[in-house]
């Protein structure tokens, strides 16, 4: 999909929030972004396993899947909330969303 016709974020993270509240679980945003074109980062969460970090990474055939970017360590807990941190400061037009519900992968898609 070419930006042009790319979902303003607002869009795609209100879109998101509604369908994680549908399916019973909660979706929030922890810091808001560029309304139109701020990169979404989630944190996905679930009972069974640590918090994880996905972010659409550009590929070279012009697409953008989510990619794991980072999975909270058991034993290094702060290291996780640090790296979020760090990453907010270096782009403040990002999104953090978080969704706590089972399976979370199911509501991230495969697309750009």
């Amino acid at each position: 999909m070419s930006d042009e016709a790319r979902l303003p974020s607002h869009l795609e993270v209100a879109g998101l929030i509604r369908r994680v509240a549908a399916a019973g679980g909660f979706a929030t945003v922890i810091a808001k972004g560029e309304r139109d074109a701020g990169t979404i980062l989630l944190i996905t969460r679930d009972s069974r396993t640590n918090p994880t970090l996905w972010e659409r990474m550009p590929q070279f055939d012009g697409t953008r899947p989510w990619t794991v970017n980072r999975m909270q360590d058991s034993e290094n807990i702060q290291d996780f909330e640090d790296y979020l941190a760090r990453r907010r400061a270096q782009d403040r037009d990002a999104w953090i969303v978080e969704l706590d519900i089972p399976n979370p992968e199911r509501f991230i898609g495969n697309g750009g």
